[in-house]
Parts: structure tokens; sequence; C-alpha cells
């Protein structure tokens, strides 16, 4: 007894620990499958025969925010990750109930992405009796609920058997999408079942602050009919520090079946944002500051990326007439920053000199090319110094001139005061 008692403790005691030190998780749209579309053939079997049943199983997850917790409590320093989840399918087969179920069961079909579906078919034996038999798809997954579903066979009977009614969602979104843009989106509600929809509402999820619908994120359809489609225009606002890349909008479905039951569909919005550079030059500045005209020079434009992606493979070049490097290679300007560029030069002639700055960069977009007229001002060289110099030495053998020529010429003999005397 006393035994008893202690394992019992000990047992209680590490399910306690479990409990505290344990990472929390939760999940919006948790990894569950659903069976979307479901195919009897033949519609109608004869007694003892053979047919098949076709399931498509939907992943209807999206995304999953994972919280951990590095404090003693699960409440202290905890983070949160989001992150897209798929579902692992461990098995799935089918309960004849009543039917011979041929087909062995499906184990380790693997994992499904957000979204995705996969396909399943059975090879069922159609009991001898007629009547109407409900065979049932059983799906269990890891860590997930298992689904079961029921699917109407008829076997010999005049009853036509109406499928339900299954929603399928599209959306239609603009080929180029940037960051701060307005997204408009086309999303199509269509029936594909044999019965009617009713009180079909439509929500669009708001899981990140970078993208979000720009009015209402619920939308009440009303009535879809077998084989109708309705159509939904929704705008998205999307952030200007938006991270080019695929991102997945979450769309939730409510409807109800003709019996009265509820059911959720998990679909989504895919947005591909593309980055559009946009650059321009913000300064032009030499070295030495003040030119002179044959002299070497280095010149540095500073080019800046003030659009929303990312400028790849920037270059720049200038038609300058002068020798030297005209072409700079830049590499990559993230948006918001800048670099330079440096041309290094020999000496110009003197006088406005007018060129040509081409830039040439790479983003989600393509390839372009800007060009930008500029000009650059060479004055001519300052002579004060070499006139000033000049003017000395003339001075200088003017005076010598006249101290050593001219006075012995005019006031003595007519010879220099180097010459001998007779």
């Amino acid at each position: 007894m006393k035994s008893s008692l202690f394992n019992a403790f000990l047992i209680a005691t590490i399910v306690l620990l479990f409990a505290v030190f344990a990472p929390a998780v939760s999940a919006v749209g948790e990894p569950t499958v659903q069976v979307s579309e479901y195919h009897v053939s033949p519609s109608v079997m004869m007694p003892d025969s053979l047919g098949t049943i076709s399931v498509v199983l939907k992943n209807t997850a999206t995304t999953a925010q994972q919280k951990e917790n590095s404090g003693v409590v699960a409440s202290d320093f905890t983070t949160t990750t989001t992150t897209d989840i798929n579902v692992n399918i461990e098995n799935v087969r089918l309960e004849g109930k009543g039917l011979t179920v041929v087909s062995q069961d499906f184990d380790h079909v693997g994992a499904i992405g957000p979204g995705q579906s996969i396909q399943i078919t059975f090879t069922v034996k159609a009991p001898v009796d007629s009547g109407l038999y409900y065979p049932e798809v059983w799906i269990d997954t890891t860590g997930g609920k298992s689904t079961r579903f029921p699917i109407p066979v008829n076997v010999n009977t005049p009853i036509g058997i109406q499928k339900q009614a299954v929603l399928i969602t599209e959306s239609s979104v603009p080929d180029t999408v940037h960051p701060g843009d307005e997204i408009p989106v086309l999303v199509t509600i269509k029936n594909g079942g044999e019965t009617g929809a009713d009180d079909v509402t439509v929500k669009i999820d708001n899981v990140s602050t970078m993208i979000a619908p720009k009015t209402t994120d619920l939308y009440h359809i009303g009535a879809v009919g077998p084989g109708e489609a309705k159509n939904l225009s929704v705008i998205l606002l999307s952030d200007k520090n938006l991270e080019p890349g695929l991102i997945r909008v979450p769309v939730t479905i409510q409807y109800n079946w003709v019996d009265g039951s509820s059911y959720t569909v998990q679909s989504s919005i895919d947005v591909m944002v593309k980055g559009l550079a946009e650059l321009g030059f913000v300064s032009v500045d030499t070295n030495p500051p003040r030119l002179t005209e044959k002299t070497p020079f280095d010149l540095t434009i500073r080019i800046e990326n003030t659009g929303t992606g990312e400028a790849k493979q920037v270059s720049a070049k200038v038609d300058l007439p002068v020798e030297g490097t005209k072409e700079a290679f830049i590499g990559k300007i993230k948006p918001g920053n800048d670099a330079p560029a440096i041309f290094l030069l020999e000496g110009a002639k003197s006088g406005n000199l007018p060129y040509n700055l081409t830039i040439t960069y790479t983003d989600d977009m393509g390839v372009h090319t800007l060009t930008r007229q500029m000009n650059l001002r060479v004055p001519a060289s300052d002579m004060t110094g070499t006139i000033i110099i000049v003017l000395i030495i003339i001075g200088i053998l003017g005076f010598l001139g006249y101290r050593y020529w001219y006075l012995p010429k005019i006031k003595g003999n007519g010879k220099f005061p180097w010459e001998k005397q007779n």
C-alpha cells in the first residue's frame, strides 16, 4: 500500500514538473486534416461488385505560434515565434460499415504543407444486400486529433445521394505588388458540392501589422448554390517596410450544410511581394575640392536607394572627356542606404564640362538603367604668382641694365666700368 502511494506521488510530481518547465505551444490554425472532396465510382454500385472511393485530404493549418519559456514558471521569460506548419499523416484507413475494404491501410503517408492536398483511393466491395451504406474514412495525424468522415455509398437503390456542399476558394492578385501598395484581391467562392451552402461568411485573418484588410475583415456572402460561384473584392494594405517574398494571408470560410450543421474551411490569399528599388544621387564631391586644369582628381558621387527593394549589381559610369577610371562597381544598396561611386580621373581642361551619369542595377522587377545629365566646372589655372615672379625678374634686369650699362654710357667716356681705360 505504501509503495502504491509512493509511486502515485512520484508520477504526480513528474507531471507537475513537466507542466512547469515544458515549453507552452499555442497554435493558430492547428495542424488538422479535412476531407475536402470525395468521389465514389461507380456512383451506384451493384451488389457484390468492386468499386473505388477516392478522398482528397487537405491541411487546414496556415501558421502556428510557439512559446518557449526560459524562466522558473511558465509565464516568465516567454518568447513567441510564428511559422508555417505541416501536418504529418500517420495513417489513413477506411472502415467499411457494411462494405468490404479490399485495400490496405495507408501507413506513413507523410507531411502535407499548409493549404496543400493529397488524394487517397480505396478499393471496396459492395455487400450482397442493396441499400445505403456509410463507410468512414479515419485519418490519424501526429500530435493532432483523429478525423472521421462518413461517405455515402449507394448499392443498387433508386435513391439519389447528393454530395454535401464543398466550398473552394480561389484568389486573383496583381502580378506586381510592391511594399506600401494597396493590393486589390478578387476572392472567388465556388461550391463544388451538389447541395447548397447557407450563411457563408469569409474572414480575412490579420496575422501581421505589415499586411491587413483596408476596411473590414469579415464578409457575409449569404447562400452559395451547388455549382455556383460568388466573387468578393478585398483591398489589402501593405506596409512600406514589408519584406519582399511570398506572403500568405489566412482566410477562414464558415457555412452551414442543408442539415444545419456548421462547417469551416481554411484557405489563404497568397501575395508575391516584389521589391522596387529607386536610385538617385545624393551628392557630388571632388578631391581636391578646388579643381585646376590638367590636374588629376577624384570624382565621388553618392548614390541613394529611396525605394522599397534592394538594388543589386549596381554600377555607374561617366562619359567625361578625360582619361582615367570612368566606371565604378558598387554592388548592393539596401532601401534607405547610399553608397559611393568613385572615379579616378586625369586632368581636365578648364571650363564647364557637361557629362552623363549612367547607373545600372537590378531588383525584383528586372534590370534598370538610369541616366542623369551632370556638369563639372574646372577653373582656369591661376597665373598670378607666375606673373609676379616674371615682373620681379624684369625689374631686377632693368635695374642692372640701368646701373651698369645706361649710366656709364651717358656719363662717362662711353665705356662700361669693366672696360680698360686708355
